[in-house]
Protein backbone atom coordinates (compact mmCIF):
# COMPACT_ATOMS: atom_id res chain seq x y z
CA UNK A 1 0.00 0.00 0.00
CA UNK A 2 1.47 3.24 -0.78
CA UNK A 3 0.01 5.86 1.24
CA UNK A 4 1.02 6.72 4.67
CA UNK A 5 -1.35 5.74 6.77
CA UNK A 6 -1.64 2.17 8.51
CA UNK A 7 -5.12 2.28 8.56
CA UNK A 8 -7.18 -0.18 6.39
CA UNK A 9 -9.26 1.30 3.70
CA UNK A 10 -11.90 -0.57 2.34
CA UNK A 11 -13.63 0.74 -1.34
CA UNK A 12 -17.51 0.03 -1.15
CA UNK A 13 -19.28 0.09 -4.59
CA UNK A 14 -22.12 1.79 -3.19
CA UNK A 15 -23.97 1.71 -6.41
CA UNK A 16 -24.27 -2.69 -5.81
CA UNK A 17 -27.40 -3.85 -4.38
CA UNK A 18 -30.54 -4.18 -5.95
CA UNK A 19 -31.58 -1.45 -3.34
CA UNK A 20 -29.13 1.07 -3.77
CA UNK A 21 -27.22 2.77 -2.00
CA UNK A 22 -29.18 2.69 1.07
CA UNK A 23 -28.20 -0.99 2.25
CA UNK A 24 -24.33 -0.29 0.81
CA UNK A 25 -23.94 2.65 2.83
CA UNK A 26 -25.51 1.31 5.92
CA UNK A 27 -23.30 -1.17 5.93
CA UNK A 28 -20.68 0.19 5.14
CA UNK A 29 -21.29 2.82 7.90
CA UNK A 30 -21.66 -0.16 10.23
CA UNK A 31 -18.61 -1.39 9.60
CA UNK A 32 -16.44 0.94 9.54
CA UNK A 33 -17.83 1.73 13.14
CA UNK A 34 -17.01 -2.31 13.62
CA UNK A 35 -13.89 -2.94 12.67
CA UNK A 36 -12.25 0.61 13.03
CA UNK A 37 -11.62 0.64 9.47
CA UNK A 38 -11.72 3.82 6.94
CA UNK A 39 -14.54 3.07 4.25
CA UNK A 40 -14.27 5.46 0.67
CA UNK A 41 -17.86 4.76 -0.81
CA UNK A 42 -17.63 5.08 -4.75
CA UNK A 43 -21.10 5.87 -6.71
CA UNK A 44 -23.58 8.53 -7.10
CA UNK A 45 -22.24 11.64 -4.31
CA UNK A 46 -25.37 12.88 -3.82
CA UNK A 47 -27.52 10.02 -3.55
CA UNK A 48 -25.25 8.62 -1.26
CA UNK A 49 -25.06 11.76 1.01
CA UNK A 50 -28.84 11.78 1.09
CA UNK A 51 -28.33 8.34 2.64
CA UNK A 52 -25.45 9.55 5.09
CA UNK A 53 -27.79 12.90 6.54
CA UNK A 54 -30.78 10.97 6.76
CA UNK A 55 -29.22 8.38 8.93
CA UNK A 56 -26.90 10.30 10.50
CA UNK A 57 -24.44 8.23 9.60
CA UNK A 58 -21.35 11.18 9.05
CA UNK A 59 -17.96 9.96 10.17
CA UNK A 60 -14.70 10.81 9.20
CA UNK A 61 -13.63 7.76 8.37
CA UNK A 62 -16.07 7.57 5.86
CA UNK A 63 -15.55 9.39 2.50
CA UNK A 64 -17.12 9.93 -0.94
CA UNK A 65 -15.62 9.39 -4.02
CA UNK A 66 -18.31 10.49 -7.41
CA UNK A 67 -18.66 7.96 -10.59
CA UNK A 68 -21.13 9.28 -12.47
CA UNK A 69 -22.08 5.84 -14.90
CA UNK A 70 -23.97 3.15 -13.13
CA UNK A 71 -23.78 -0.68 -13.62
CA UNK A 72 -27.34 -2.58 -13.70
CA UNK A 73 -27.28 -6.25 -12.94
CA UNK A 74 -28.72 -6.69 -16.39
CA UNK A 75 -25.78 -4.90 -18.10
CA UNK A 76 -23.91 -7.33 -20.41
CA UNK A 77 -19.83 -7.38 -19.52
CA UNK A 78 -18.75 -6.35 -22.53
CA UNK A 79 -20.58 -3.29 -22.69
CA UNK A 80 -19.70 -2.03 -19.19
CA UNK A 81 -16.04 -2.42 -20.54
CA UNK A 82 -16.11 0.20 -22.86
CA UNK A 83 -19.35 2.44 -21.90
CA UNK A 84 -19.41 2.91 -18.55
CA UNK A 85 -15.33 3.78 -17.84
CA UNK A 86 -16.55 6.41 -15.03
CA UNK A 87 -18.63 3.43 -12.80
CA UNK A 88 -18.45 2.51 -9.44
CA UNK A 89 -16.73 -0.45 -10.39
CA UNK A 90 -13.99 1.20 -12.35
CA UNK A 91 -13.49 3.79 -10.02
CA UNK A 92 -13.62 1.71 -7.26
CA UNK A 93 -10.90 -0.63 -8.19
CA UNK A 94 -8.33 1.71 -9.43
CA UNK A 95 -7.96 2.54 -5.79
CA UNK A 96 -7.07 -0.44 -5.24
CA UNK A 97 -4.70 -0.22 -8.07
CA UNK A 98 -3.29 2.79 -7.42
CA UNK A 99 -2.36 1.74 -3.49
CA UNK A 100 -5.15 4.28 -2.18
CA UNK A 101 -7.04 1.27 -0.58
CA UNK A 102 -6.45 -2.10 0.28
CA UNK A 103 -9.19 -4.48 -1.22
CA UNK A 104 -13.19 -3.31 -2.96
CA UNK A 105 -16.17 -4.95 -2.17
CA UNK A 106 -19.37 -4.93 -4.51
CA UNK A 107 -22.67 -6.49 -4.17
CA UNK A 108 -23.10 -5.57 -8.27
CA UNK A 109 -23.25 -7.47 -11.34
CA UNK A 110 -20.97 -10.34 -10.96
CA UNK A 111 -20.27 -10.90 -14.75
CA UNK A 112 -19.37 -6.89 -14.93
CA UNK A 113 -16.83 -6.99 -11.50
CA UNK A 114 -15.18 -9.89 -12.99
CA UNK A 115 -14.61 -8.61 -16.65
CA UNK A 116 -13.55 -5.33 -15.06
CA UNK A 117 -11.26 -6.66 -12.79
CA UNK A 118 -9.75 -8.71 -14.98
CA UNK A 119 -9.76 -7.39 -17.87
CA UNK A 120 -9.77 -3.34 -17.22
CA UNK A 121 -8.02 -2.84 -14.04
CA UNK A 122 -5.88 -4.88 -11.51
CA UNK A 123 -5.87 -8.00 -14.59
CA UNK A 124 -4.69 -11.13 -13.50
CA UNK A 125 -2.02 -12.11 -10.89
CA UNK A 126 1.10 -13.56 -13.01
CA UNK A 127 1.63 -17.00 -13.92
CA UNK A 128 -2.93 -16.87 -13.30
CA UNK A 129 -4.40 -18.63 -15.90
CA UNK A 130 -7.98 -17.71 -15.33
CA UNK A 131 -9.25 -16.28 -12.01
CA UNK A 132 -11.99 -17.90 -10.24
CA UNK A 133 -15.18 -16.98 -8.68
CA UNK A 134 -15.94 -18.47 -5.71
CA UNK A 135 -18.50 -18.92 -3.23
CA UNK A 136 -18.03 -19.34 1.06
CA UNK A 137 -20.18 -21.65 2.97
CA UNK A 138 -20.39 -22.71 7.00
CA UNK A 139 -20.90 -26.44 6.33
CA UNK A 140 -21.15 -28.26 10.25
CA UNK A 141 -20.24 -24.66 11.14
CA UNK A 142 -17.08 -24.49 9.09
CA UNK A 143 -16.45 -22.47 6.53
CA UNK A 144 -16.28 -23.85 2.91
CA UNK A 145 -15.05 -22.25 -0.45
CA UNK A 146 -16.29 -23.62 -3.46
CA UNK A 147 -14.45 -21.89 -7.10
CA UNK A 148 -15.21 -21.70 -10.07
CA UNK A 149 -18.40 -20.91 -9.41
CA UNK A 150 -18.89 -19.30 -13.40
CA UNK A 151 -15.89 -17.37 -14.06
CA UNK A 152 -14.68 -20.31 -16.43
CA UNK A 153 -17.64 -22.57 -17.99
CA UNK A 154 -15.32 -24.29 -20.15
CA UNK A 155 -12.23 -25.13 -17.94
CA UNK A 156 -9.20 -26.66 -18.55
CA UNK A 157 -7.18 -29.16 -15.94
CA UNK A 158 -4.11 -26.96 -15.36
CA UNK A 159 -6.84 -24.24 -14.49
CA UNK A 160 -8.28 -26.73 -11.75
CA UNK A 161 -5.44 -27.46 -10.28
CA UNK A 162 -4.56 -23.61 -9.94
CA UNK A 163 -7.77 -23.37 -8.39
CA UNK A 164 -7.33 -25.65 -5.97
CA UNK A 165 -4.10 -24.06 -5.04
CA UNK A 166 -5.70 -20.66 -4.58
CA UNK A 167 -8.23 -22.27 -2.39
CA UNK A 168 -6.32 -23.99 -0.13
CA UNK A 169 -4.24 -20.52 0.09
CA UNK A 170 -7.46 -18.65 0.85
CA UNK A 171 -8.92 -21.44 3.36
CA UNK A 172 -5.59 -21.03 5.28
CA UNK A 173 -4.40 -17.99 5.80
CA UNK A 174 -8.23 -16.07 5.80
CA UNK A 175 -10.28 -18.88 7.59
CA UNK A 176 -7.73 -20.24 9.67
CA UNK A 177 -7.91 -23.66 8.37
CA UNK A 178 -5.09 -25.31 8.88
CA UNK A 179 -4.08 -28.47 6.23
CA UNK A 180 -7.05 -27.66 4.47
CA UNK A 181 -8.83 -30.47 2.98
CA UNK A 182 -8.98 -30.23 -1.06
CA UNK A 183 -11.95 -31.94 -3.17
CA UNK A 184 -12.78 -32.41 -6.76
CA UNK A 185 -16.28 -32.25 -7.32
CA UNK A 186 -17.45 -35.77 -9.01
CA UNK A 187 -20.26 -37.44 -9.37
CA UNK A 188 -18.58 -40.91 -7.81
CA UNK A 189 -15.75 -40.75 -5.17
CA UNK A 190 -13.36 -43.72 -6.73
CA UNK A 191 -10.46 -42.49 -8.21
CA UNK A 192 -10.80 -42.30 -11.76
CA UNK A 193 -14.38 -41.28 -11.99
CA UNK A 194 -15.80 -38.18 -13.48
CA UNK A 195 -15.25 -37.09 -16.93
CA UNK A 196 -11.88 -36.53 -18.96
CA UNK A 197 -11.28 -32.61 -17.33
CA UNK A 198 -12.21 -34.06 -13.96
CA UNK A 199 -9.81 -37.19 -14.44
CA UNK A 200 -7.00 -35.05 -15.49
CA UNK A 201 -7.74 -32.24 -13.02
CA UNK A 202 -7.38 -35.55 -10.53
CA UNK A 203 -3.99 -36.10 -11.96
CA UNK A 204 -2.56 -32.37 -11.41
CA UNK A 205 -4.17 -31.73 -7.94
CA UNK A 206 -1.49 -34.78 -6.79
CA UNK A 207 1.15 -33.30 -7.89
CA UNK A 208 0.46 -30.79 -5.47
CA UNK A 209 2.09 -30.16 -1.97
CA UNK A 210 -2.01 -30.05 -0.82
CA UNK A 211 -3.97 -31.72 1.66
CA UNK A 212 -5.86 -33.41 -1.07
CA UNK A 213 -7.86 -36.00 -0.39
CA UNK A 214 -9.79 -36.67 -4.30
CA UNK A 215 -13.06 -36.57 -5.66
CA UNK A 216 -16.27 -35.93 -3.00
CA UNK A 217 -20.32 -35.97 -3.89
CA UNK A 218 -22.55 -33.41 -2.73
CA UNK A 219 -23.73 -35.31 -0.28
CA UNK A 220 -20.11 -35.65 0.97
CA UNK A 221 -20.01 -31.70 0.59
CA UNK A 222 -23.04 -31.09 3.56
CA UNK A 223 -21.04 -33.52 5.69
CA UNK A 224 -18.17 -31.24 6.08
CA UNK A 225 -15.69 -34.07 4.65
CA UNK A 226 -13.85 -30.80 2.59
CA UNK A 227 -12.94 -27.58 2.97
CA UNK A 228 -12.15 -26.49 -0.69
CA UNK A 229 -14.28 -28.01 -3.49
CA UNK A 230 -12.71 -27.42 -6.85
CA UNK A 231 -15.21 -27.96 -9.76
CA UNK A 232 -15.39 -26.32 -13.31
CA UNK A 233 -17.52 -23.13 -13.89
CA UNK A 234 -19.99 -24.38 -15.81
CA UNK A 235 -21.51 -27.32 -13.02
CA UNK A 236 -19.77 -25.11 -10.39
CA UNK A 237 -22.39 -22.21 -10.77
CA UNK A 238 -25.20 -24.90 -11.72
CA UNK A 239 -24.41 -26.45 -8.39
CA UNK A 240 -24.33 -22.78 -6.36
CA UNK A 241 -27.68 -21.68 -7.53
CA UNK A 242 -29.36 -25.00 -6.87
CA UNK A 243 -27.90 -24.96 -3.78
CA UNK A 244 -29.27 -21.57 -2.81
CA UNK A 245 -32.57 -22.04 -4.54
CA UNK A 246 -33.22 -25.86 -2.25
CA UNK A 247 -32.22 -23.66 0.95
CA UNK A 248 -34.86 -20.98 -0.69
CA UNK A 249 -37.93 -24.09 -1.32
CA UNK A 250 -37.30 -25.84 2.08
CA UNK A 251 -37.91 -22.62 3.94
CA UNK A 252 -41.17 -21.68 1.86
CA UNK A 253 -42.47 -25.14 2.07
CA UNK A 254 -41.95 -24.78 5.92
CA UNK A 255 -43.82 -21.82 5.83
CA UNK A 256 -46.50 -23.33 3.77
CA UNK A 257 -46.94 -26.43 6.24
CA UNK A 258 -47.18 -23.86 9.05
CA UNK A 259 -50.18 -22.58 7.94
CA UNK A 260 -52.12 -25.14 7.40
CA UNK A 261 -53.67 -25.74 10.98
CA UNK A 262 -53.38 -23.74 14.44
CA UNK A 263 -51.51 -26.62 16.37
CA UNK A 264 -48.49 -26.63 13.65
CA UNK A 265 -48.53 -22.73 13.92
CA UNK A 266 -48.51 -23.01 17.60
CA UNK A 267 -45.63 -25.71 17.12
CA UNK A 268 -43.27 -23.07 15.20
CA UNK A 269 -44.11 -20.58 17.99
CA UNK A 270 -42.34 -22.95 20.48
CA UNK A 271 -40.05 -23.68 17.54
CA UNK A 272 -38.73 -20.07 16.87
CA UNK A 273 -35.47 -19.82 18.67
CA UNK A 274 -34.29 -23.37 16.59
CA UNK A 275 -35.77 -22.17 13.50
CA UNK A 276 -33.73 -18.99 13.69
CA UNK A 277 -30.60 -20.24 14.39
CA UNK A 278 -31.38 -22.42 11.34
CA UNK A 279 -32.11 -19.44 9.29
CA UNK A 280 -28.53 -17.48 10.19
CA UNK A 281 -26.82 -20.78 9.83
CA UNK A 282 -28.09 -21.11 6.32
CA UNK A 283 -28.39 -17.52 5.12
CA UNK A 284 -25.54 -16.49 3.02
CA UNK A 285 -25.80 -12.93 4.14
CA UNK A 286 -23.87 -14.10 7.10
CA UNK A 287 -20.85 -14.47 4.98
CA UNK A 288 -21.95 -11.28 3.22
CA UNK A 289 -19.45 -11.90 0.01
CA UNK A 290 -16.86 -14.28 -1.10
CA UNK A 291 -13.37 -13.26 -3.07
CA UNK A 292 -12.79 -13.48 -6.92
CA UNK A 293 -9.43 -15.18 -6.80
CA UNK A 294 -6.31 -14.58 -9.10
CA UNK A 295 -6.61 -10.99 -10.06
CA UNK A 296 -3.92 -8.18 -8.73
CA UNK A 297 -6.24 -6.98 -5.70
CA UNK A 298 -8.58 -8.05 -2.80
CA UNK A 299 -12.34 -7.89 -4.45
CA UNK A 300 -15.36 -9.10 -2.94
CA UNK A 301 -18.52 -10.06 -4.16
CA UNK A 302 -22.05 -10.26 -2.75
CA UNK A 303 -25.17 -10.81 -3.90
CA UNK A 304 -27.84 -8.02 -5.33
CA UNK A 305 -30.18 -8.60 -2.85
CA UNK A 306 -28.23 -8.21 0.60
CA UNK A 307 -29.19 -6.11 3.28
CA UNK A 308 -26.99 -3.78 5.04
CA UNK A 309 -25.87 -6.59 7.66
CA UNK A 310 -24.79 -8.22 4.49
CA UNK A 311 -22.62 -5.47 3.52
CA UNK A 312 -21.10 -5.30 6.41
CA UNK A 313 -20.14 -8.84 6.21
CA UNK A 314 -18.79 -8.51 3.28
CA UNK A 315 -16.83 -5.63 3.82
CA UNK A 316 -15.25 -7.40 7.06
CA UNK A 317 -14.00 -10.48 4.68
CA UNK A 318 -12.35 -7.68 2.58
CA UNK A 319 -10.85 -6.83 5.99
CA UNK A 320 -9.53 -10.29 6.20
CA UNK A 321 -8.06 -11.25 3.15
CA UNK A 322 -6.01 -8.11 2.86
CA UNK A 323 -5.32 -8.28 6.78
CA UNK A 324 -3.66 -12.03 5.32
CA UNK A 325 -1.80 -10.27 2.65
CA UNK A 326 -3.57 -12.95 0.29
CA UNK A 327 -2.51 -11.96 -3.09
CA UNK A 328 1.00 -11.44 -1.92
CA UNK A 329 0.74 -15.71 -0.83
CA UNK A 330 -1.20 -16.46 -4.09
CA UNK A 331 1.45 -14.41 -5.96
CA UNK A 332 3.67 -16.86 -3.85
CA UNK A 333 2.32 -20.21 -4.56
CA UNK A 334 1.97 -19.54 -8.38
CA UNK A 335 5.78 -18.97 -8.28
CA UNK A 336 6.04 -22.44 -6.42
CA UNK A 337 3.57 -24.01 -8.62
CA UNK A 338 5.36 -22.60 -11.57
CA UNK A 339 8.60 -24.09 -10.68
CA UNK A 340 7.45 -27.67 -9.61
CA UNK A 341 5.76 -27.60 -12.83
CA UNK A 342 9.00 -26.84 -14.92
CA UNK A 343 10.96 -29.08 -12.66
CA UNK A 344 8.00 -32.03 -13.31
CA UNK A 345 8.62 -31.21 -17.42
CA UNK A 346 12.84 -31.53 -17.26
CA UNK A 347 12.19 -34.66 -15.35
CA UNK A 348 9.81 -35.88 -18.09
CA UNK A 349 12.03 -35.05 -21.23
CA UNK A 350 15.03 -36.52 -19.27
CA UNK A 351 12.98 -39.50 -19.04
CA UNK A 352 12.20 -39.11 -23.00
CA UNK A 353 15.86 -38.52 -23.52
CA UNK A 354 17.19 -41.81 -21.74
CA UNK A 355 14.12 -43.63 -23.34
CA UNK A 356 15.69 -42.86 -26.65
CA UNK A 357 19.50 -43.87 -25.53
Amino acid sequence: VKRGSKSMRIVVDAMGTDARPTPDVIGAARASQEYSIDVILVGDSSKINEVLSRTRLQSSRISVVHAPDQISMTDKPSQVMRSKSDSSMHVGMQLVKNGEADAFVTMGNTGAAHAIATLSVLHRIPKVRRPALTALYRVQDQPMIFLDMGANADSKPEWLQQFGLMGAIYAETVLNLENPRVATLCNGEEEGKGNELTRQAQALMHQLHLNYVGHVEPKELLEGKADVIVVDGFVGNIFLKTFEASISYFADVIRQEVKKSWYSSLGALLMRPALRNVRQRLDTGEIGGAPLLGVNGVVIIGHGRADEHAVQNAINQARLAAQAHIVTKIVEGMQSLDARSEGLEIHRHDKIGRAHV
